[in-house]
Parts: structure tokens; C-alpha cells; sequence
């Protein structure tokens, strides 16, 4: 089994990249990637425990995009290698956007008369990136919600009162700092775009012409008809087909590693015909 898509306490998942790591080993895993959002903090570590337990690792990344969706735009960056200044450089612009996505977020909190200080929130993420579940930790630790899937329900997802978009890079910039970092272009959960099925063929056929080299086409948030429908898509367009859990922990217990779709394992042989993308060489 394998994982091209999970999340650490670098970002927005419950266990740290090396918890991570022995967590795949208990699940039978040979090769995993740790994917989070907007940042490359937890690969190191994630390197680190893969060598020891005897795992391949893929070092990645998960970047947020602006373009015109109805939905959310996330492109996956597999086999990050060699990350130089302009991949440092947009990560830095993308953390600058994200601490005033959150200072916004704390604003609507004071609006509903919820108080809290900045300082309080990003107690609660370990010193690693602040996102949405540490505001979710928060209202649970106050007693406003009484877990996490709750504070994500009534308040923070889209179309909720503390819910703020977040703000990207733009399409053409990602792939550039991707491909120089050695690693490939993967569009993430293709269903979250929101687009109708009569026009995905034609959309994911320009983001080729663009330069995306991969789709995602499993994803556990999608049914396996559209999966198969988009994985049919993806091989007549020469693009990579990538699966993943887009594990996440205890916030969203229904991901299990190495399964995507419809409970599916995760076959190693998804990798045939890619570029090797684990080797172990991120500094």
C-alpha cells in the first residue's frame, strides 16, 4: 500500500511527521508522502523516521491557488527535492496571507463576541502553522463547540460565520517553484474544483496545456464512479494519476492511511511509469 496525500501537525493534520511516519508502518504502508498545506517545515522530520522504519518517502507539498473555480484549487507539488529561493521566497508570501486569513478570522470571532488573542490560538498549534483547526481547538477548549467536526459545522466551513477563503498563488508560479524543486504538478481532489462534468474534460485539458502534469484522481471525498471517470480522463490526456487519502487524523476520522474511494487500498503499482519520486535526498 501507499499514500501520495496526508497532512502533519506542520499544518493541519493531528500527528507530527514522525507520528505520522510509524503510523503508516503499523498500516502496512511501503510508501508515503506528507503533503501539507503551505509548507515544507514537517519533511524533514517525516525523512528522518521513514529511513528508520524502512519506508519510501515522497517529500511534497499542497499549495493553495487563485483561479476563477467555483470551488477550491489545490495543486500537489510530489517529489520536492531541491526547493531554491523561489520556492522559499512564495512560502513565506503564502504564510504572510495565511497570518491575515487568520487575524481576519479572530476579527469575526470578536464579532460574535468571542473573545480571544492571536497569541492563544497559535498556543494551540504546536508552534508550527496556524490554520483553521487550531481556531477550531479553541472554540472546543472554550466550550463553545463540543469537539472539532462541530466548530467546523457551525462555524468555520464555507458559508459559516468565521468562514474566510483563503489566498493563493497563482496557477503558473506554483508549477514553476514545483518543477525547479524537482518535484511533479498534481491537481488535488479534481471534484473540489465544483465544476460540471461537461466541462472538467475540457478545463483539465487546458490546465495541461498549461503545464499541470498529474490529476489526483482518487480522492476519499469523491465517489469511485467519478474517480474512474476521472482517471479514464487523465490517461487520454497523458496525464499522471495520483491517489491519496489526504489523511488528516483525528479532525477528519474518516480518512484512513493508505485508502481512498470507496475504502480502497492504495495499490504501489499507481507509481508505475512515474518518476521515482523517493529518493531521499531533501536537505
Amino acid at each position: 500500500m501507499v499514500d501520495l496525500h496526508t497532512h502533519s501537525t506542520a499544518s493541519d493534520g493531528s500527528y507530527s511527521p514522525r507520528e505520522l511516519i510509524g503510523l503508516g508502518l503499523v498500516r502496512g504502508l511501503s510508501i508515503m508522502a506528507l503533503t501539507d498545506h503551505d509548507t515544507i517545515i514537517g519533511l524533514d522530520e517525516a525523512k528522518d523516521a521513514a529511513k528508520e522504519a524502512g519506508i519510501g518517502f515522497i517529500p511534497g507539498i499542497e499549495l493553495e491557488i487563485n483561479e476563477a473555480v467555483a470551488g477550491e484549487f489545490h495543486l500537489l507539488g510530489l517529489g520536492i527535492k531541491r526547493p531554491g529561493p523561489a520556492f522559499t521566497e512564495a512560502l513565506k508570501t503564502l504564510s504572510h496571507k495565511r497570518k491575515e486569513r487568520n487575524l481576519e478570522i479572530l476579527e469575526r470571532m470578536k464579532e460574535l463576541n468571542i473573545q480571544a488573542e492571536y497569541e492563544e490560538i497559535a498556543a494551540l498549534s504546536g508552534g508550527h502553522s496556524v490554520g483553521r483547526p487550531h481556531f477550531a481547538a479553541f472554540l472546543v477548549k472554550r466550550r463553545i463547540a463540543k469537539n472539532q467536526e462541530q466548530a467546523f459545522e457551525r462555524y468555520l466551513k464555507k458559508g459559516k460565520p468565521l468562514f474566510v477563503p483563503k489566498r493563493g498563488l497563482e496557477f503558473e508560479h506554483a508549477l514553476c517553484i514545483i518543477k525547479e524543486a524537482g518535484g511533479l504538478a498534481i491537481l488535488a481532489h479534481p471534484m473540489s474544483l465544483f465544476i460540471a462534468w461537461g466541462k472538467i474534460p475540457d478545463y483539465i485539458k487546458s490546465l495541461r496545456d498549461r503545464g499541470l502534469q498529474g490529476i489526483e484522481a482518487w480522492h476519499p471525498t469523491a465517489k469511485v464512479g467519478e474517480c474512474k471517470r476521472l482517471s479514464d480522463l487523465g490517461n487520454s490526456l497523458g496525464l499522471f494519476l495520483s491517489a491519496g487519502s489526504d489523511f488528516h487524523g483525528e479532525l477528519r476520522r474518516d480518512r484512513k492511511l493508505g485508502f481512498t474511494a470507496g475504502n480502497r487500498r492504495i495499490d504501489k503499482s499507481l507509481l508505475e511509469g512515474m518518476p521515482d519520486l523517493t529518493e531521499l535526498t531533501f536537505n
